[in-house]
């Protein structure tokens, strides 16, 4: 037992540095794979993507077959969109996508993607906390500069704005002319005023994707309504819950297509201190309820 705290506790500060711990040991046992949560999703009536967890790839080649694509390949066990590959068009990114995710982890889930808002909701004891859209790394056009040069720009930005302690700078290397040139552009080319280029395609923090605060107030009652029973169907204190939205959080989630993704039973918390757009909220009051609570075996993974 000894032993396992002492490595609990350098997962903790190796990988999870700015995540909450407020789950007991149970629930985040229940909440550790992507198939644990399609199976909760599906049991309390939560929309999700069609997925399967494959060892083989052919089985993956197969579900492809029947669902057809964009699809997402990610590993069964992960964080952070470590391993994720979306979206997926066809069977040469499918095959490329499965051999990246299995070098985090063996066991590999296929799941049925959906273009719209990205975003990270967290709820604690009953109540939305946060609202986060997120962001794969982009730049806005101007029609005067390249796109190295509108990096450049940005990344002072974000440097004056504070963000580094959290965020990434825009990157200029291998991953990110290749990934423009997929989409029939380079680091000299010229962007249209207001014409989004996305520089890669993970939104994630590491690549240098941002987030942006959606005040939680413009909600509609039945999102609000269905976030907090995703906190009741895993029986949690805080989740922070992955879901993509065709419309928007601000649209009745009844009235588009709605995915959920995964749910996090020790959210990165941090990234709410940081945002790049919006205003970083005050979630004093929310921690001072968390950190009143007794978490049986938090010290344990």
């Amino acid at each position: 037992m000894k032993l396992k705290k002492i490595i609990y506790a350098w997962i903790s500060k190796t990988f999870m540095d700015g995540c909450s711990n407020y789950n007991s040991l149970q629930v985040r046992k229940s909440c550790r794979s992507k198939k644990q949560a399609r199976d909760k999703f599906k049991q309390g009536g939560i929309a999700h993507a069609q997925g399967m967890i494959f060892f083989n790839p052919f089985k993956a080649v197969k579900f492809a077959k029947k669902y057809g694509f964009p699809l997402v390949i990610k590993p069964n066990v992960s964080g952070f969109s470590r391993g994720s590959h979306f979206p997926i068009n066809n069977y040469q990114q499918l095959w490329k996508a499965m051999f990246f995710a299995k070098c985090w982890w063996p066991f590999t889930v296929v799941e049925q993607y959906l273009q719209g808002h990205n975003y990270r909701v967290v709820v604690a004891n009953g109540q939305i906390m946060s609202v986060l859209e997120r962001y794969a790394p982009f730049v806005i056009g101007d029609g005067q500069s390249t796109i190295e040069q509108l990096i450049d720009v940005e990344n002072n930005t974000r440097e004056k704005m504070g963000l580094y302690p959290c965020m990434s700078p825009l990157q200029k290397g291998k991953q990110t002319t290749y990934f423009l040139k997929k989409s029939g552009y380079t680091l000299t080319s010229i962007p249209a005023v207001d014409e989004n280029v996305t520089l890669f395609y993970r939104i994630s923090l590491a690549p240098g994707g941002v987030v942006e605060v959606i005040e939680k107030t413009t909600l509609p009652e039945a999102n609000q309504k269905l976030f907090k029973q995703v906190l009741a169907l895993f029986d949690a204190n805080i989740l922070g819950i992955d879901v993509i939205m065709e419309n928007g959080i601000n649209q009745d989630h009844r009235d588009q297509k709605v995915i959920f993704l995964e749910v996090n039973s020790r959210p990165y918390l941090k990234m709410h201190n940081y945002p790049r757009y919006g205003k970083a909220e005050d979630l004093s009051a929310h921690f001072d309820a968390l950190d009143k609570l007794e978490i049986s075996q938090s010290d344990i993974y």
